[in-house]
């Protein structure tokens, strides 16, 4: 163990150093158990043991398609002790879908827990063949405790990649996002700064760890040595148990979940008197629901704004007052720039797309050159930089403010037209709970744009044309909405992106 003397550790190599200073503190829980740090460590080195035995060698694609548990864990380390690679899967994602991500990734074992088998049968009539382990299982269990709990002989590259995690698809076919091990550990050492993790935090993660924002719970608890309560799916009565229950310190959720966490009738200010610091990322945070969060929650709010890729921005609530709308200012090792159309850098107080520069930039998205070369671009002095296929504008202080995503953009007439301008005006109306906006076919102006709307319960609900109408009055004449529809649900991927190309491609065509 004395490959800590020569370089900063990584990801994995962090068990390895907790289990040996605080042997006995609580690394994680889930509803049925608690794994120490020396549990861990040993459970993880069984695992990579297991795997090397099994024939993975680093570089190895390891796939996962399991509900949140402690098993998650220990298995995600194991994967990095062996030095093969994380290739967690959406539990929502269609079986051909699944099928393509794992031939894309060359995945050679597949674990799953018992509630996805017929998934994983589906599969293999489908054709995939590499080795599946239930995670449930007599089998995984024997395996694993039959394996070495010393730590494997692998000593882990920093440039080796760790993980292939694919897009959420918001706007096309899902990429795999590789990051390499350096990288991967600087992205939570500057989260976990970012985001106010110190030794006694307990976060608390209900989202499904096959997201980058689940990664971001787990790994930021644990890199400073903290605790992290997992949680096996989101229920706003079991959320607040545990809080108070664990005496929750952090948690990182979407907005969606922290507005139904507010609207659940049994949510109390005290309840959550544990928290230090609530994050919000995903998607956009309203002001009118960030002031509501830090009214009623009494922590820190801190907002957000990443991409999987590598990079990130953050609003710390000491900077919020008059600047709810923004995202706040690159987190330490970042930076980024407005650009227009003709990729020329825009000064301070201009609307452009974002391109970014990080500390844990991707490798590369796997077996996708031409994307990975086209998200690219070289500024005038040599400097390369990522596009983030989003829009934003940046004050004269230097705060970066969300417009839109740059595919989500309406064409009117020849006129830009930014669907979030919109929605920030039509969730101010009472009656309101989500909303998007998105352009449908027009014989005249091309596009026009529509909105779809999901109402709050208990509150009297206008007719969609008198909320169309009340929208326009406050939103400029090029902004004006064609109509509104209302419907019970809006399409979501795992992280609460609204899925917008879905809500495009069932409203083709032109009226």
């Amino acid at each position: 163990m004395d490959q800590f003397d020569i370089r900063a550790p990584l990801l994995h190599e962090f068990v390895t150093l907790h289990a040996r200073w605080y042997p006995d503190k609580p690394a994680v829980i889930d509803e049925q158990s608690t794994l120490t740090w020396q549990q861990l460590e040993q459970r993880a080195n069984r695992v990579a043991n297991g795997l090397i035995t099994r024939g993975i060698s680093p570089g190895d694609s390891v796939a996962m398609l399991m509900r949140n548990c402690v098993e998650y864990v220990e298995i995600m380390y194991g994967i990095l002790k062996a030095g093969a690679v994380i290739v967690p899967l959406n539990l929502a994602v269609p079986v051909d879908g699944l099928g393509n991500m794992l031939t894309d990734a060359n995945a050679r074992v597949l674990f799953f827990t018992t509630d996805q088998q017929s998934i994983v049968d589906a599969l293999v009539v489908k054709g995939w063949g590499a080795d599946a382990v239930d995670v449930d299982s007599n089998d995984y269990r024997q395996w694993r405790d039959r394996s070495s709990q010393l730590h494997p002989d692998v000593l882990v590259g920093e440039d080796w990649p760790v993980n292939i995690i694919y897009s959420s698809g918001t706007t096309g076919l899902p990429k795999g996002i590789k990051h390499i091990a350096r990288r991967r550990t600087q992205s939570m050492y500057e989260l976990a700064l970012a985001h106010r993790y110190h030794f006694g935090a307990i976060s608390i993660c209900p989202i499904g760890l096959y997201s980058n924002i689940a990664w971001a719970s787990l790994f930021c608890a644990l890199i400073v040595g903290g605790t992290c309560v997992i949680q096996n799916g989101f229920d706003t009565g079991r959320w607040l148990n545990d809080v108070e229950r664990f005496e929750v310190t952090h948690t990182m959720m979407v907005p969606l979940q922290f507005q139904r966490i507010l609207e659940d009738p049994a949510f109390q200010s005290k309840r959550v008197s544990s928290l230090e610091a609530i994050i919000s990322g995903g998607s956009p945070l309203y002001a009118q629901l960030k002031k509501r969060i830090a009214d009623e929650f009494r922590c820190s709010v801190i907002e957000l704004y990443g991409l999987t890729e590598g990079f990130m921005t953050t609003l710390q609530p000491e900077e919020a007052e008059g600047r709810l709308s923004s995202v706040g200012k690159p987190v330490r090792g970042h930076d980024y720039r407005i650009v227009n159309e003709k990729d020329r850098v825009l000064p301070w107080g201009n609307t452009g797309e974002i391109c970014v520069r990080s500390v844990h930039w991707m490798l590369e998205y796997h077996n996708q050159k031409d994307a990975t070369r086209e998200c690219m671009f070289f500024d005038p002095s040599g400097v390369q930089w990522l596009r983030t296929g989003d829009i934003g504008r940046v004050d004269e202080q230097g705060y970066l403010y969300i417009v839109d995503r740059k595919k989500d953009m309406i064409l009117s007439g020849g006129q830009n037209i930014y669907p979030a301008d919109i929605e920030a005006v039509m969730i101010t109306h009472p009656a309101v709970s989500e909303v998007a906006v998105i352009g449908v076919p027009h014989a005249t102006w091309g596009e026009t744009p529509l909105a779809i709307a999901v109402m709050q319960p208990g509150v009297e609900w206008p007719e969609p044309q008198q909320l169309t109408a009340w929208t326009n009055e406050r939103v400029g004449k090029r902004q004006r909405i064609s109509a509104t529809e209302f419907t019970t649900d809006l399409p979501r991927n795992a992280n609460g992106k609204i899925l917008k190309r879905q809500l495009r491609e069932a409203r083709q065509h032109p009226t």
